[in-house]
């Protein structure tokens, strides 16, 4: 079955682009689309979604509460936010609400389509080093009074903790094997069990839940 794919931008031209390119691939398909968040969720009441692909910048409803919304529904479809510019703050505040991921507006098909594909398959689509610079640009929007790091990892092992904070550096799964010692498929899995332990759903959240709880620090290296 074809992953099914959600368009939400202001922009008919844009939404029309990204149909185009999506529709032309056997494995995926565009189930509909809405020009702002508000339109979005009531669409996809209805509508059945795999992945949508939201603008954070909209009329009405921003992407940003579209997606925190979306993600308090029960079984919600994957979210990856598009943004004009990289390192904005909307794409930062749409991660923190849920989204599992963001993509400049320029990316170039090949880079959309398997951005999609990835979500899809459960892992998130900014790569690690942007991770981290997402972050550190960002990290005084973090919250205080966040839960101590000491409740969240607990159940965690200290190999596990080792990889928590390598991922929270920015680390791609190569380079913490690199690291520690250990193969590709060891670290993927560690993060598999991970990211199950803790109840979130890809790395980029790992991310942003380290730093909030202060078991990595802006800055650290």
């Amino acid at each position: 079955m074809p992953v099914r794919v959600f368009l939400v931008d202001d922009q008919d031209l844009v939404r029309a682009g990204f149909r185009m390119v999506i529709d032309s691939q056997p494995d995926l398909v565009v189930v509909g689309e809405a020009g702002d968040g508000d339109a979005a969720l009531q669409a996809l009441s209805v509508t059945r979604a795999d992945v949508v692909l939201m603008d954070v910048r909209m009329p009405v409803l921003d992407g940003v509460e579209a997606t925190r919304r979306l993600q308090a529904r029960p079984g919600p479809p994957k979210v990856i936010v598009l943004t004009t510019f990289d390192l904005d703050e909307y794409a930062f505040a749409a991660l923190k609400a849920g989204a599992s991921g963001f993509l400049l507006k320029d990316a170039q098909p090949p880079v959309l389509l398997d951005a999609i594909r990835a979500v899809h398959a459960g892992d998130a689509v900014v790569a690690p080093s942007t991770t981290r610079r997402l972050i550190e640009r960002f990290a005084g929007h973090l919250p205080d009074g966040g839960p101590p790091a000491a409740t969240v990892w607990q159940a965690l092992t200290q190999r596990e903790h080792e990889i928590v904070r390598e991922v929270a550096r920015g680390r791609s799964n190569a380079e913490i094997a690199d690291a520690l010692f250990v193969t590709e498929a060891t670290v993927k899995t560690h993060i598999g069990r991970i990211l199950a332990k803790v109840a979130l759903r890809d790395r980029v959240q790992l991310v942003v839940l380290a730093y909030e709880t202060g078991l990595v620090r802006p800055g650290a290296s």
